[in-house]
């Protein structure tokens, strides 16, 4: 099993990249998340990976970071959730995202992702509920009802979700909806 690959990345083309060891080029398929913090083409990366082994093709995938590769690994044991999918839901929904929408069992924000139907997104988080992995992402995120209100606010005002996702995670859990509504925008002009 390959569990990390660290080189030189040698080009970027969403969702793969192409990572160079040693003269070795490795395709990855890596979600957005990951995606949009890697570093420039020719620079040093290292991404924890995971291998996939099918009949006609051995696939990389690629994480930023350990939650990020075990929230993947958690969705690859749903039914009905192959690797794409799965990527696909870590590009739509930060892993915090999609714990809180686990916590809360939203299926409204699940069924956003494309690929994901009420059906599937219904068994997701029926499956998911009470993974240690997802039980504690949103530990010092702001607390998932006001998040939800915060984040509908930032998106009413012109802000992406990659923006408002980041924010979302350096705010403090106990703030009132309003308050985190003002800090979180304090913390975007500043931007």
């Amino acid at each position: 099993m390959i569990g990390r690959i660290c080189g030189i990345l040698a080009a970027k083309h969403p969702p793969q990249v192409l990572v160079d060891v040693n003269g070795v080029g490795y395709e990855i398929d890596v979600p957005m998340s990951t995606f949009y913090n890697l570093p420039a083409v020719g620079e040093k990366i290292g991404l924890l990976t995971h291998l996939a082994i099918r009949d006609d093709a051995h696939l990389l995938y690629g994480f930023g970071s350990e939650v990020e590769r075990a929230a993947f690994r958690e969705l690859l044991k749903v039914s009905g959730i192959g690797a794409k999918t799965a990527l696909s839901v870590l590009s739509g929904l930060s892993v915090n995202d999609l714990s809180a929408a686990i916590a809360a069992q939203e299926t409204g924000r699940i069924i956003k992702v494309p690929g994901i139907g009420k059906k599937t997104a219904e068994r997701m988080l029926l499956e998911l509920k009470g993974k240690s992995v997802f039980a504690g992402a949103v530990a010092g995120a702001v607390a998932a009802g006001a998040a939800d209100d915060v984040r509908q606010a930032l998106l009413a005002l012109g802000y992406n979700e990659r923006e408002t996702a980041e924010t979302l995670r350096q705010l403090p859990a106990d703030l009132p909806v309003g308050e985190a509504i003002r800090q979180a925008l304090r913390l975007l002009s500043r931007s």
